[in-house]
């Protein structure tokens, strides 16, 4: 790798490190660039989970004031989650890419209508159990985000772009929670399944050090950056990052 090369790989992982404590999708920065310098796919998928493990640890960190009461929740969706990324991880030196390359990107659309949804989908749920007498749902989502969760962990342990999209997606609908508190659960859950498919690789698949490093350190700072930042935003620029950042991850996964 050239040390312009390198300076690119380092860079992309400081953007990707940002988005993903932000909205995710950071994978749809790096990845295009470890391709550039010529590392196979499979391989530059690999070296960019392990990579991006320490940005996540990074951007959860500074997360955690709005992670302050939510331990059980976190432990809960946490189990299923590192469930999923081991799965995906699997299916990743296993299967070929064709099924998840149709699926994804419809996944990510449907997270976005959730989204941008949830305020009214959430104030509707409510009234309708004002008007019914009805108790709240289940406080961290029942069955359904379970399984939800489970099957976006598999796609992150396997892939991993716009990731975050479909955590808060489907935890804004189905947990009644702020969405930055939302937010800040979805970067303990992209460590654990990053982390879990990274120690995974490190036996069973190849992977390039120098672009490891230097994405790790990139998303390290990175994931400092993204928290001061996203931390700020109100849940409507929230939203809006969100959508721009997956319609954008739709466009490149269909060009792909």
């Amino acid at each position: 790798m050239s040390p312009w090369e390198s300076l690119a790989v380092f860079a992309a992982g400081v953007g990707a490190g940002t988005i993903n404590t932000i909205v995710g999708s950071g994978t749809l920065i790096t990845f295009p660039v470890l391709l550039a310098t010529g590392l196979p796919p499979v391989t530059a998928n690999v070296s960019n989970t392990l990579g991006l493990v320490p940005g996540a640890v990074s951007g959860a960190i500074g997360y955690r004031k709005e992670l302050q009461g939510q331990r059980a929740r976190i432990m809960r969706l946490g189990a299923v989650s590192l469930v999923g990324g081991l799965a995906g991880a699997v299916l990743l030196v296993t299967l070929p890419s064709d099924s998840f390359d149709t699926i994804v990107p419809i996944l990510i659309a449907v997270a976005l209508v959730l989204v941008v949804l949830q305020p009214r989908l959430a104030a509707a749920l409510r009234r309708r159990q004002e008007a019914t007498g009805t108790e709240p749902g289940h406080p961290d989502g029942g069955p359904a985000l379970l399984t939800g969760m489970l099957l976006s962990s598999a796609y992150g342990g396997y892939f991993g772009a716009a990731q975050g999209v479909l955590y808060v997606g489907l935890m804004g609908l189905l947990i009644h929670e702020d969405l930055q508190r939302i937010n800040a659960v979805k970067n303990v859950l992209a460590a654990l399944v990053n982390g879990i498919a990274a120690v995974f690789f490190l036996f069973v698949a190849e992977f390039d050090w120098t672009a490891v490093l230097l994405i790790a350190v990139g998303s390290t700072l990175g994931g400092q950056i993204g928290a001061k930042v996203g931390r700020r935003l109100s849940p409507t620029v929230l939203r809006a990052v969100i959508v721009v950042v997956g319609v954008i991850a739709i466009v490149q996964l269909l060009l792909r």
